[in-house]
Formats: C-alpha cells, structure tokens, sequence
C-alpha cells in the first residue's frame, strides 16, 4: 500500500465484506488494521485478489473506533450543493449572455457536481453498496457531459460564433473560483474516508483548475481579440470533466 490510490482499490474491494466494520489507513508506515466480525478468511481472500503483497500480521480483541459524524458531512454536502447550483445559474446564464463556450463548460461542470452532491447526500450513512453505485451514476453523468460539450466545441470551431465578452469571462470565473475554493475547504475539513465524499473533493479540484484556464481564456481573448482560446478552453475543460469521470468509476469497481 504506496499511495491514496491503493487506498482506495483496497477500501472498495473489502468493505463490501458484510464482516468488515471498520478500516484505519496507515499509509506512511504501510499498514491496514481491519475492525471486523468472525473469521478473516473472506478479507483475506479479498486482499490476495488485488495482488498487493499483503501480509497478516496477526488478530485480537478490540473496541471499534467511533464512526464518522455523518450529521457533519450531510451539512457540509448542503453547503458545497448550494454553492454549486449557484454558480451553474450564474455561469450558464453569463455564459449564454458572453458567447462563452468556457463559461458554458464550467457552468455544466457545476450542474455535474451539483447532482453528485445531492446524490451523496441519499447516500451519506448507507451501504457501500449504495455509495458504489452513487459514484457509478455520477461518474456516467459526466462522461455524458463532457461528450455534449465535445460536440458543441466541433459545433463552434467550424462555425461563424461571435468572439464571446472577455469582462463576463474573467470576473464570473474570479467568483467561481473562490466559491470552489470555500468548498473543496469544506470537504478537507471533514477529513472524511467515504467514497462519495473522495469523489465530491476529485471534482472540486478539478473545478479549481477549470477556473482557472478560464480567466487565461478570458485575458488571451482580449489581448489576441479571438474566439479560439475560449473554444480551447472549453474543449480542456470537458477533458477534466472526462478525466474527473474515469477517476469517480474506478473508485465504484
């Protein structure tokens, strides 16, 4: 076990085990302490299958340690929905308004995310199972997205669209950069290990990034006094939103 990607490979394998109750993560020092019921036959078959180079190092009696507050992770879910669905309005609106093919993407990506934290929200406190198929749902969603967005980039490019308003790009991205910023803070906060909370932070990140390539699209714009960096842009932009949705799916296997 060498990185939060392992982690992760390990968590969704075992944790389907009806015995597993708990998992502690060492990653520094390499080591998994399982809190579990009966026999650790299943776990062990579990492990060997991804081919890790695990090794028992022994079991005995122990109290679990204390679940996550999930009371805590639904209003932090709460607050990263609003900020989302409020920036989707804002950009997809501006977006339209400015001929800007950035703000569209990033407005969508918004709306993507929106969905994904009303979805953890259902899942917050439920089976693995549940949260498998949460993130499953979500990561479809955004391959769905990102191929409309595709399209309409093709659509652009060989098409006679209006240069789109740099001012509207620039200061709608500035805000939104700072509403995913607030967020992806809130989500560390809760320094939670659940699949659905992991996938809410991947696509957090991802957004910051966007923001950002959207304020250069924006400057580039003005400065070249042309269309083609915002449709670059917009195509990077449904790039992340694949690549977020490849990263969520493997996180649900």
């Amino acid at each position: 076990m060498d990185c939060p990607s392992e982690e992760q490979m390990i968590r969704m394998k075992i944790e389907s085990c009806q015995q597993v109750k708990y998992l502690d993560f060492d990653i520094p020092n390499r080591k998994l302490e399982i809190y579990h019921q009966n026999n650790v036959e299943e776990i062990n078959k579990a492990l060997s299958e991804l081919k890790l180079g695990e090794k028992l190092q022994g079991t005995e009696k122990s109290e679990m340690p204390l679940a996550e507050d999930e009371s805590k992770q639904q209003k932090i879910l709460w607050w990263v929905l609003g900020i989302n669905f409020g920036f989707f309005v804002i950009e997809v609106t501006t977006g339209w308004i400015s001929s800007s093919m950035g703000l569209i993407a990033d407005s969508l990506d918004m709306l993507a995310d929106s969905i994904v934290y009303a979805l953890s929200l259902f899942a917050v406190g439920g089976a693995i199972s549940r949260k498998k198929k949460v993130a499953k749902f979500s990561g479809y969603f955004q391959m769905a997205l990102a191929t409309l967005g595709f399209i309409e980039v093709l659509r652009r490019f060989f098409s006679n669209s209006e240069t789109p308003l740099f001012q509207w790009m620039i200061i709608v991205s500035i805000f939104a950069l700072i509403g995913n910023l607030v967020s992806l803070w809130l989500i560390n906060k809760a320094k939670s290990k659940e699949v659905h909370m992991q996938a809410s932070a991947i696509f957090t990140s991802n957004d910051i990034i966007v923001n950002g390539g959207v304020i250069l699209a924006g400057t580039l714009v003005y400065f070249l006094g042309s269309k083609w960096p915002d449709l670059v842009i917009g195509g990077i932009v449904f790039t992340f939103v694949m690549r977020g949705a490849i990263k969520i799916l493997k996180l649900s296997k």
